[in-house]
């Protein structure tokens, strides 16, 4: 009999507890819920003191039942308690309906707390409107706001530098961006995109569907779903960087036929490299060339593609002797070549499952921004990295197994995650370079260098004993089990970007033109070039650590011949 009740008394604890629980929890939720949803904002003015003390408690009270009709009309109810509840519940103060426990259903009531009110108050106007604020066009920018258009991202007519920032997007951010590059027009998307260029979109819409807040920046217009509030932007803020120069990329000879490959042109006496670049970049070309007085811009081309340059006195003559010689120089404006800047998912599922697979530090990165404005498609990750996404990675925000992206970066190793793929581009990179690229991502970032303190601690020789082994295992281990494989060796893409390149896009079974592969080229860097100041030892390996890298070198080198493939780079032997 005592074992029965026993159990009896302990389910009736435990019921108890968990009774006592679930009211709690149900209390305190109404009572946020509806502190949240009263957005109480009273007119300024003098205050009776104490006025507001008893709010938050009236809050609290309705939200979870209890006061009712009957507390309203008891005399001991303070004013200020009638007050809040009475700005709580008020239709005035709602633009939109509420939850049916939130009204009054006795006139008599609202109009005793509409009296309270007014006496409290001092003000027999109507309450004022509350509730949300539509976003309006940032005060603070020093560019002109221009309009809401409609974005088609098919096509898009600002697709000059983008970026995301999930977080702290604004428009001065935004406008900041555009102006280093010489874009005219700054246009801001979903909160947190931004999108740059010289011509505005075509179709403009109403103000009122351009409703999004940005990210950093609240009450400011941030364009919507489909929707750019555009800027026009007329000078650098005063915090932001100087706007980018023009690059001189050498002297070359001019194609046969000038009027084809060169779209557009200026001649006037006096030409200089900055009215030429100024006047190509106005244009969104990226090339500027100048030939005596004569202003040409372009994009690279087949007919002239900039990868055989000649000796630079060739185009040192004066002007009036320049033009008749068949020399150009030619200047890389600050605009981005617009050609392959457009990217979107795959519009269907893809049948294959293709892994970007590297060594942390390899170029992976790289290596994605490279395969994206060549073949037009986002790649996706295995991981989520909010930095690369605010550079423009859409993809990162995907699952990486929902199969919209062209391929998957991964760092991965192991049979069980190379064999959840059914290929895979494997990229080497030299492990001396690929362990000091990965130490200064991870203290400094994807752009930074690691400080000298960094390297003289214990943290760099702990760091080169563990990763060295994973540089080996990781491409072991893909040769073991990856399916279907096309190795790329990093130092090779630099050396030939387009024919690897085009390799590439074809094991990802994608036809790409030689203009987009050359528009790839031309803007191969991206934004993956590392700022700042580089350590002062060129060398941070020890001769332990040489022997120890050297030694798994040779292993992966022997294992990719084994498999049929070229061994490593002559580069790569031993030092």
């Amino acid at each position: 009999m005592a074992k029965p009740f026993f159990r009896l008394q302990k389910f009736l604890r435990r019921t108890q507890f968990l009774l006592f629980f679930l009211t709690a929890a149900y209390l305190m939720t109404g009572s946020l819920l509806l502190l949240q949803r009263a957005r109480v904002a009273l007119p300024q003015g003098p205050r009776a003191p104490g006025s507001l003390q008893a709010l938050p408690v009236a809050a609290v009270a309705l939200g979870v039942g209890l006061l009712d009709s009957r507390a309203l009309q008891d005399p001991r109810v303070s004013p200020e308690l009638l007050l809040g509840m009475d700005v709580l519940q008020s239709p005035l103060a709602r633009p939109r309906p509420g939850p049916h426990w939130l009204r009054s259903r006795n006139s008599e009531l609202r109009q005793l707390r509409r009296r309270w009110f007014h006496h409290f108050m001092g003000d027999p106007q109507a309450l004022p409107a509350l509730g949300p604020v539509a976003p309006r066009p940032a005060a603070s920018s020093r560019g002109t706001y221009v309009g809401c258009f409609r974005d088609d991202g098919q096509e898009r007519t600002l697709k000059g530098t983008v970026f995301f920032d999930l977080r702290k997007m604004t428009v001065s951010h935004c406008q900041d961006a555009c102006a280093e590059r010489s874009y005219i027009y700054a246009g801001l998307e979903a909160g947190s995109e931004c999108y740059c260029g010289n011509r505005l979109p075509v179709q403009s819409v109403g103000p009122e569907e351009c409703k999004h807040e940005c990210k950093g920046e609240k009450g400011s217009a941030c364009g919507g779903v489909g929707r750019l509030s555009v800027y026009r932007v007329e000078e650098l803020q005063p915090s932001s960087r100087k706007r980018r120069s023009v690059t001189y990329r050498g002297c070359f000879r001019l194609p046969e036929n000038i009027t084809h490959a060169f779209p557009d042109s200026l001649t006037q006496t006096n030409m200089t490299v900055e009215t030429c670049s100024g006047f190509c970049s106005k244009k969104e070309f990226p090339l500027a060339i100048l030939r005596g007085w004569e202003c040409y811009c372009a994009y690279p081309t087949s007919q002239f593609n900039l990868r055989d340059p000649v000796d630079s006195s060739l185009c040192g003559q004066e002007p009036e002797a320049q033009k008749l010689v068949e020399y150009c120089e030619v200047y890389q404006t600050p605009v981005q070549d617009t050609r392959c800047t457009d990217r979107r998912f795959l519009p269907t599922k893809s049948k294959v499952f293709v892994a970007l697979s590297s060594f942390p530090g390899a170029g992976n990165t790289w290596a994605r921004h490279l395969i994206e404005h060549a073949t037009g498609f986002y790649t996706g990750s295995y991981y989520f990295d909010g930095t690369l996404y605010n550079k423009g990675f859409k993809g990162e925000k995907d699952h990486w197994r929902s199969r919209r992206t062209i391929c998957v970066k991964t760092h991965e190793s192991g049979r069980r995650e190379i064999e959840m793929f059914d290929s895979a581009i494997l990229l080497i990179r030299n492990p001396y370079r690929s362990l000091v690229a990965e130490f200064n991502r991870k203290c400094a970032g994807h752009l930074g260098y690691a400080a000298d303190r960094n390297w003289k601690s214990k943290e760099w020789p702990d760091f080169v004993n563990s990763y060295a082994s994973w540089w080996s295992s990781h491409v072991l281990d893909w040769l073991k089990y990856g399916k279907r494989l096309l190795v790329v060796h990093y130092e090779e893409l630099r050396r030939s970007l387009v024919p690897t390149l085009r390799e590439m896009v074809a094991f990802l079974n994608v036809s790409v033109s030689e203009e987009r592969l050359l528009c790839v080229e031309n803007n191969k860097e991206g934004s993956f070039r590392r700022h700042g100041r580089r350590p002062h030892d060129p060398e941070p390996f020890t001769p332990e650590m040489k022997d120890l890298i050297n030694g798994y070198i040779r292993t992966v080198d022997k294992a990719l011949r084994d498999h049929n493939w070229a061994g490593l780079p002559r580069e790569y032997v031993p030092r």
